[in-house]
This record gives structure tokens, C-alpha cells and sequence, in this order.
């Protein structure tokens, strides 16, 4: 996961509103630095450092909501349903990952296609529990025939499933992209 930018320039004796602001700017960056990623569905990790960054953008428009009155309450919505969906496609990506390891027949650690990212502008992983991993390639827990069919089965919905968050996700991301949903946070710092 992405380290947290650091906040340069707070000044104990500015107002709250002013540090308010100087926070909600660094962490917007931080957002909009993962942005280049959206269109790649295959960065896995990329997509995942987005959704940490928009839930430090949410949370520090939560802290300070008060300050920064109602026209917080829309851009809070929106990185909530931009956190949540782009965690729902993490978990997809995970559950891959570990079907992925499960199926491999030869109990070796797998680079699933899908899962694990393995797209001609990636190299990136998704990190494992280690304990976990040893389970599943365990040869002794090899699945049967019949068991590795409803894995793949499995395997198959949840990608068409993962296919189909990552296409709402996006379609949401363009959608706040048309109206210019950092100008409206920016907007809302200057009032």
C-alpha cells in the first residue's frame, strides 16, 4: 500500500480552515495520482493504492466537515462509492488469486492470468497471506476432478463478476471525470 503524502506547511496558528484546506489539496493529489491507472484494468495494486488514497480524501473531508459545510457532504458520497467499489473489485481480485493457487496442480505458486495481473504492462502481485498460501498448494489438497470443475466454475462467474465491477467502477470514475469532480473540490475549498 502507498505511504500517506506528507502534509508540508500546517501552521498551529492559521486558522483550521486554512490547514483544512492544505490537507484536502495534498490528499486530492494523492487521489489524482492514481488516476492514470483507472484504464487499466489489470493494475491491480495501482487500483487498489486509488481506493486507499480516496478513503484518506473522504476521511479528512469527514474530520473536517464542519468546517468545510454542506458542499463536503456530495464529494464524501462519491469517494464512498468510489472506496466501496473499487474494494469490492480488491476482494474479486483476491479471491482469484487464492482459486487461482488452489486449482494449480502442481502445487506451485501461480501467476493466474487474471488474478495475480498478468498483463503485458504489469508485473504487480496480489499479496498473499503466507500461512494461506501454504494451505492451498498443501499437495496433499489437491482437488478432485469433480471439485476442481466447480472451483473453475467458480472461478469463471467470479471473473465475469470482476469484469463487471471494474466496468462500473470506471463507468462511475468517467462519469465524475466529465463533471470535473476535482475542480468541484477545488471549488469548494475557495469558498
Amino acid at each position: 500500500m502507498a505511504k500517506a503524502r506528507p502534509i508540508v506547511g500546517l501552521d498551529v496558528q492559521a486558522s483550521t480552515y486554512k490547514n483544512a484546506c492544505l490537507v484536502v489539496h495534498t490528499r486530492l493529489e494523492e487521489l489524482y495520482n492514481w488516476a492514470p491507472f483507472v484504464d487499466d484494468p489489470y493494475r491491480v495494486r495501482k487500483l487498489h493504492n486509488l481506493r486507499i488514497a480516496a478513503k484518506r480524501l473522504r476521511y479528512t473531508l469527514e474530520i473536517f466537515e464542519e468546517v468545510l459545510l454542506e458542499a463536503s457532504k456530495d464529494a464524501i458520497k462519491e469517494l464512498t462509492q468510489i472506496q466501496d467499489e473499487l474494494g469490492r473489485l480488491h476482494d474479486s481480485d483476491v479471491m482469484l488469486a487464492l482459486l487461482g493457487l488452489c486449482l494449480d496442480s502442481q502445487g506451485a505458486r501461480t501467476r493466474h492470468k487474471y488474478a495475480l495481473s498478468n498483463s503485458q504492462h504489469s508485473k504487480e502481485r496480489v499479496q498473499l497471506n503466507s500461512e494461506l498460501v501454504a494451505t492451498l498448494v498443501d499437495p496433499l489438497a489437491t482437488p478432485s476432478a469433480k471439485e476442481r470443475y466447480g472451483l473453475e466454475q467458480l472461478m469463471l462467474h467470479l471473473q465475469q463478476q470482476r469484469d463487471e465491477q471494474y466496468m462500473a467502477f470506471r463507468q462511475h470514475w468517467q462519469q465524475l471525470q466529465a463533471r470535473d469532480f476535482r475542480r468541484e473540490l477545488l471549488r469548494l475549498l475557495d469558498t
